[in-house]
């Protein structure tokens, strides 16, 4: 005869092992979806035929077979960069484009860039340290507008948060999508020059000490009203607007800048560059580099794409400082100075700003592919939102910033009948924001079609991102991955994003 006790004993044993069945019933079961979910490949396209980061039906991998199709082979035990991100610019031109729509309106094109689900998920982008060509909400300013103020007792930033300012623009943005912002300055204030002409736009030696303090005071003013700077450019294409050389760059940082940051104990970052050009990086960091008192406060290393097509220079960068990331800071089409003066337009390229047509994407496309392959970590295109007119822009000719100057945005919002306009570079660039986050990595990637350009990456959670930009007509490709295959059609001029699961992270 069983007791009560007994009885008990029995019935819990009994529970144990029910329920100890049933977690490995369970367990088997998250497997075996797991497995499957392994083999499901996410595919989204951007085309000519209409398509808009649109899903299309899932695919899968299946076992190799001979085929004589073009070969796409990825393998992620070969990884390259670390990737930290893509965006674009706050400049006050975009926020007055803002606030000239309706409220909801507004809204939906800031869910369309920053949002990870619904829009284009941005994390890396860039804020001007005072006035720039598209500071377009009053006339030229600094933050300290007052001469020989050393100690900065005038310094405000008064004006970035005014209603069009960037502190609303970036905060605004901050409610759909978590970001990291770099910023570098045009120009320091007047007094602190030799003189505005060409040629003498040098800081004077005793102005370098206030120099440091006001970028100390600009990091310090935006973090008491709720905004990060991650990331810390002294001077914006030095040579080109200033005169001041990447030696005093280089002093400034190692004897003024470092130090101070660092004695203030700021997590901001410095980096060295804001090139106009990528050939220009091999020519004036490796001289700053080669000294440690520098190079030990440098984070990253940056440039400007408008040396159209010379993304090899990278790779030679990469291969000279292997321990440096290396972002791609500022791009964009421009009509600066007068009406037959094209400037910052590639060969073929366009005859009118701004550029509605979708098809305008694929060279957008085919730019960030071009710098991802040759050791690319960030990409930052210039203005994130402009008007109809590619502006509004900031006349100051005396900083460089002329009457004309019409540019080609990401977003275009047309002022007068409040129409938006996603362009075709907005979509190409979603296809790298949205499905490649900070901290994954370029992995191997390789293939023998001319007509199709594409890198792979995988993500922090292991999951694959392929994207493939196909130049040319229709074609059909293979897809090789551990030995397991799939074939994809990639419609013509397109952008395609196939997604998957690692395995051997489940």
């Amino acid at each position: 005869m069983i007791n009560k006790k007994g009885a008990r004993t029995i019935l819990n044993q009994s529970i144990r092992l029910t329920v100890f069945i049933l977690g490995i019933s369970m367990c088997l079961s998250y497997v075996q979806c797991q497995k499957s979910k392994d083999n499901i490949i996410s595919i989204f396209v951007s085309s000519q035929d209409g398509d808009r980061l649109s899903k299309e039906a899932d695919s899968k991998f299946i076992a190799n077979k001979e085929s004589s199709l073009p070969i796409i082979r990825v393998d992620e035990t070969v990884r390259f960069q670390k990737m930290d991100g893509f965006g674009a610019t706050f400049n006050e031109a975009g926020m007055i484009c803002l606030n000239s729509l309706s409220v909801d309106a507004k809204e939906n094109v800031l869910k369309m860039l920053f949002d990870p689900v619904y829009g284009s998920g941005y994390t890396a982008m860039k804020s001007p340290i005072g006035a720039c060509d598209f500071a377009s909400a009053g006339p030229w300013y600094t933050y300290n507008d007052t001469p020989g103020d050393t100690l900065m007792k005038f310094f405000n930033i008064d004006r970035d948060l005014a209603p069009d300012g960037l502190i609303p623009f970036i905060k605004a943005s901050s409610k759909y999508g978590k970001f990291e912002i770099e910023s570098p300055m045009d120009f320091a204030p007047d007094w602190m020059y030799v003189s505005l002409k060409k040629g003498q736009r040098n800081i004077k030696p005793q102005y370098y000490n206030a120099l440091a303090r006001y970028y100390l005071k600009y990091v310090q003013a935006y973090t008491a009203n709720g905004v990060t700077i991650n990331y810390l450019n002294l001077f914006n294409e030095s040579g080109v607007y200033s005169d001041v050389s990447y030696q005093v760059i280089g002093e400034l940082i190692k004897n003024y800048v470092g130090p101070l940051f660092q004695a203030e104990g700021l997590s901001t970052r410095i980096q060295l560059g804001e090139t106009p050009n990528s050939a220009q990086t091999l020519e004036y960091y490796p001289q700053l580099l080669e000294d440690m008192e520098i190079k030990k406060y440098i984070h990253s290393l940056t440039f400007h794409g408008y040396s159209w097509g010379t993304h090899n220079n990278l790779t030679l960068l990469h291969n000279k400082f292997p321990e440096f990331p290396i972002w791609q800071t500022e791009i964009c089409y421009a009509l600066v100075g007068n009406p037959t003066t094209w400037t910052n337009v590639p060969d073929n390229g366009p005859i009118k700003l701004p550029v509605y047509e979708f098809s305008d994407g694929e060279f957008w496309g085919n730019q960030i592919m071009n710098d991802m392959k040759n050791w690319v970590s960030a990409w930052i295109y210039w203005n994130m939102i402009l008007d109809q007119n590619g502006g509004p822009c900031l006349i100051s000719p005396p900083h460089d910033d002329p009457p004309l100057n019409q540019q080609h945005a990401v977003v275009i919002v047309n002022r007068d009948t409040k129409e938006v306009t996603y362009t075709g570079l907005y979509y190409y660039l979603a296809h790298f924001s949205k499905f490649i986050k900070p901290g994954a990595y370029r992995i191997n990637s390789t293939g023998d079609s001319e007509n199709l350009n594409f890198a792979a990456f995988q993500n922090i959670d292991g999951s694959i991102t392929l994207n493939v930009i196909n130049n040319s007509a229709e074609m059909d490709c293979k897809v090789l991955w551990k030995n397991k295959m799939t074939i994809q059609k990639f419609k013509a001029h397109s952008i395609t994003t196939l997604q998957w699961n690692e395995t051997d992270k489940k």
